[in-house]
């Protein structure tokens, strides 16, 4: 079964930090993802999926899909699904949300994500968005000039 996922990020400067939160079953670290509902677009996935499992709302930069199989948990054993992610700018981040008791969230520097998700699935997409990164980040900075420009005319 296809999922859908979110590799959500921020930055500062130079610095870009993607955002794990705690697996459901064995509490590693992991990336939020679930499966697509009837009628939901990708983005559509993405947002829920991230405020569910991680409390954050913001922008899916659909330009940069990554699709990596992820091992999941199951009664029978781990098992491989293909999962596609995107890069998601996290512009909010909730105190509490739907997922809040079961899970939690840790902030890592992406030259630290390695430490934080030592499974090889995850360093495989960790490597990916690396390799993305000069794009991703042209395209957040854009998304963040284009809404500073929006402020300034309503103010």
């Amino acid at each position: 079964m296809h999922r859908i996922g979110i590799i959500p990020f921020d930055m500062k400067d130079d610095a870009v930090a993607l955002l794990f939160v705690t697996s459901q079953t064995r509490g590693r670290w992991v990336l939020p993802k679930g499966r697509q509902k009837k009628g939901e677009t990708h983005a559509d996935t993405c947002h829920r999926e991230g405020f569910e499992e991680a409390g954050v709302r913001g922008v899916v930069l659909e330009d940069f899909p990554v699709t990596v199989k992820i091992g999941k948990s199951t009664p029978s054993g781990i098992q491989s699904v293909p999962v596609t992610y995107y890069p998601f700018l996290v512009l909010d981040q909730a105190e509490e949300w739907p997922e809040h008791i079961r899970r939690e969230r840790h902030w890592a520097l992406i030259e630290d994500a390695k430490r934080v998700v030592y499974r090889e699935d995850y360093l495989v997409l960790v490597r990916q968005f690396q390799a993305l990164r000069p794009w991703i980040t042209d395209s957040a900075k854009a998304y963040k000039q284009s809404q500073q420009a929006k402020l300034s005319q309503v103010l």
